[in-house]
């Protein structure tokens, strides 16, 4: 199983930069880019930073994937 997220779809919605998030959650814009293309898993800090920048539950921003 993978971890999907809405980050980039969230981030458009609300105008932020992958910059702007990346300052706003203490971490650098490649971070947000790698954790946008699914080649990051995020730690549960992260995650609750994300969550409350964009004021919804992780589970509407992080997900499960199905592999198969």
């Amino acid at each position: 199983m993978a971890l999907g997220n809405r980050v980039k779809e969230l981030r458009a919605r609300h105008q932020i930069t992958q910059g702007d998030l990346a300052d706003k959650v203490d971490v650098t814009r490649q971070t947000i880019v790698a954790l946008e293309k699914g080649s990051y898993v995020p730690s549960l800090l992260l995650a609750m930073k994300i969550s409350k920048i964009f004021s919804v539950p992780i589970e509407e921003i992080f997900y499960m994937e199905d592999d198969d």
